[in-house]
């Protein structure tokens, strides 16, 4: 199950939010997003739970709890909308 993890601390690093996930079952992957330029964290990331049961637990246990000083927002992370990529930068006039 893939899980989003948001309003973390730009401060936490993958190891982090592993470590918070591992307590409620087997991690497969942790994906902390950042800018494609800075190389900063953009404050959110995916982890992967391959048991359906203990990413539940992990969403239920860990959503509203605080990691490093700001409380984490937990929950099944939806599929990414195709919006085409088309009208960037331009107005709707």
């Amino acid at each position: 199950m893939n899980i989003y993890v948001g309003n973390l601390s730009y401060d936490s690093g993958e190891d982090d939010i592993k470590v918070a996930f591992t307590a409620f079952g087997n991690v497969s992957e942790v994906r902390l997003i950042t800018d494609r330029y800075s190389g900063r964290s953009k404050g959110f990331a995916f982890v992967e739970m391959p048991d359906a049961g203990e990413a539940e637990s992990a969403i239920q246990g860990l959503n509203g709890t605080s990691l490093e000083g700001r409380t984490l927002t937990v929950n099944e992370a939806r599929p990414r909308e195709q919006n085409g990529g088309g009208n960037r930068g331009s107005r709707p006039y």
